[in-house]
């Protein structure tokens, strides 16, 4: 398919197609923009298959588009037309499932439109912080080298008073070592865990034994310690948004799902291998 969408088909199709004269009313999805032998194309048609352009298609002017869209549906028009043998089972069911589908999603939007209130959000980020205990942060920096024995020659010269940074940019192994091994701020579950266990015991200004890590040996230099603040409402208020449309829907889902009458016994005795049966749907 080119930008301007294919005019014709390999096959060659008869078929009458007429324009209808649009009303003086503007347009509606439900305004018919043409019949191909009384099938109706409407906007709404051309509306729903724009948005489901591949990308590359989808980023034409919409004056570009308009005619290769409606060449497009009314080809398919015509090819539907012409099919006369039964509805296969696939599309069928594929019709079932779009629908089914389309319309939950339906239903969601539903609920999302009273489901975020001011105080929804407000109670989710007090229930996330408010009663939060503070958590440490640390900011360190590092010397990184492959053997235990290295390790302890560098602990050495420090003990002897060697610059931490300066024997960093010399010896470590590691992306920081450049920088003096700084690593800067970080907080719980961002260090590998030896690291991290080592620096919840030190002191701010002292210099660990050598650390072992799957990265090799590590002497590090505790610098500072802080209390991580909680973050403000605003700074966390899209993702408390997408907290409480979740935790609504689900519940929502729940109770609906609680309430229905659902009998899974056939379920029980099917093979899950025959998932990928596609001879099913011949």
């Amino acid at each position: 398919m080119t930008p301007r969408f294919t005019r014709s088909l390999a096959l060659a199709l008869t078929f009458a197609v007429t324009t209808p004269a649009l009303a003086e009313d503007a347009p509606t999805a439900q305004t018919v923009i043409a019949t191909v032998n009384g099938q109706e194309i409407k906007l709404g048609h051309m509306v729903l298959l724009r948005q489901s352009l591949p990308e590359q298609y989808s980023q034409l002017p919409n004056d570009v588009l308009f005619d290769g869209l409606l060449d497009q549906l009314i080809q398919q028009a015509a090819l539907e037309g012409a099919y006369d043998g039964e509805t296969p089972d696939r599309v069928t069911l594929a019709l079932e499932n779009q629908t089914r589908t389309l319309l939950a999603a339906e239903e969601v939007g539903e609920i999302l439109k009273t489901a975020v209130s001011e105080e929804a959000i407000e109670a989710a980020y007090n229930e996330a912080y408010s009663d939060a205990e503070p958590e440490p942060e640390y900011k360190a920096a590092h010397i990184l080298v492959e053997t235990e024995d290295e390790a302890k020659a560098i602990i050495e010269e420090l003990a002897d008073g060697a610059d931490f940074a300066e024997l960093a940019k010399e010896k470590s192994t590691g992306p920081s070592g450049p920088t003096g091994g700084e690593l800067g701020w970080f907080s719980k579950g961002m260090m590998v865990g030896p690291f991290e266990e080592a620096v919840k015991d030190m002191e701010p200004g002292a210099i660990s034994d050598p650390v072992e890590t799957q990265f090799g040996w590590h002497v590090i230099k505790l610098n500072e310690t802080r209390e991580k603040e909680a973050p403000s409402l605003e700074s966390v208020r899209n993702e408390l948004k997408a907290k409480v449309e979740q935790d609504v829907v689900k519940a929502h889902v729940d109770a609906l799902v609680e309430d229905a009458t659902v009998d899974k016994t056939v379920a029980e005795s099917i093979d899950p291998a025959l998932l990928s049966n596609t001879e099913l749907l011949e």
